[in-house]
């Protein structure tokens, strides 16, 4: 690995040990085994390295609950039965010890105070509204519309970010899939069809 990829490895660690805030560049040097110039050079800024961290802990987390291996094969996709599949999965990553979601948190509750972040994290949660779809509805990333990030995606974003507030604040009462789905059971009778 070079000084690019031992810092990434480096500042992942810290954020899961640390936190966002009490994270140093020190603290990165150290555990990557780098350089402070490193990187200045290669991220621009602590903080633009630890954004960059924070998504990749948070892609490895999704791959935990990746549909091709965890969703059984029997769950249609699009059908309730998916829905509590994938939330399940999803929840399973949450009651970890020492959950990357717990980050979450921390990261929107510093909002604008560290702008660069923010940007950058605004152009992962859109990454993420895209890469969330298929998990629910099948298909493959890359073939995810617009229309869909912007309404499918952002709920399912919605929900996720509700759950991890729950997590973190409340696990004894947070939502579990079971929840979830007879939830989304009530809201769907609910809403009356419409005609043709």
């Amino acid at each position: 690995m070079g000084h690019r990829e031992d810092l990434l490895e480096g500042a992942k660690r810290c954020l899961l040990a640390k936190g966002f805030v009490r994270t140093t560049a020190r603290d990165i040097v150290k555990e990557s085994g780098t350089n402070l110039a490193s990187i200045g050079y290669h991220y621009g800024s602590k903080d633009a390295l630890l954004a960059e961290a924070y998504v990749s802990i948070v892609e490895g987390v999704s791959d935990a609950f990746d549909a091709g291996e965890h969703v059984s094969t029997g769950t249609a996709p699009g059908s309730i039965e998916r829905f509590h599949a994938v939330w399940s999965n999803i929840i399973g990553t949450m009651m970890e010890p020492g959950s990357a979601w717990r980050l979450s948190m921390e990261i929107v509750v510093m909002g604008d105070k560290v702008p660069e972040v923010r940007d950058h994290l605004a152009k992962a949660q859109r990454r993420g509204a895209s890469g969330i779809i298929p998990l629910f509805m099948g298909g493959r990333e890359e073939d995810v519309s617009e229309e869909d990030v912007n309404t499918l995606g952002k709920f399912y974003n919605a929900l996720l970010l509700g759950l991890v507030a729950q997590w973190t604040f409340d696990p004894e009462t947070a939502a579990d899939a079971d929840e979830l789905t007879e939830g989304l059971r009530r809201l769907i009778a609910g809403i009356p069809e419409k005609s043709s």
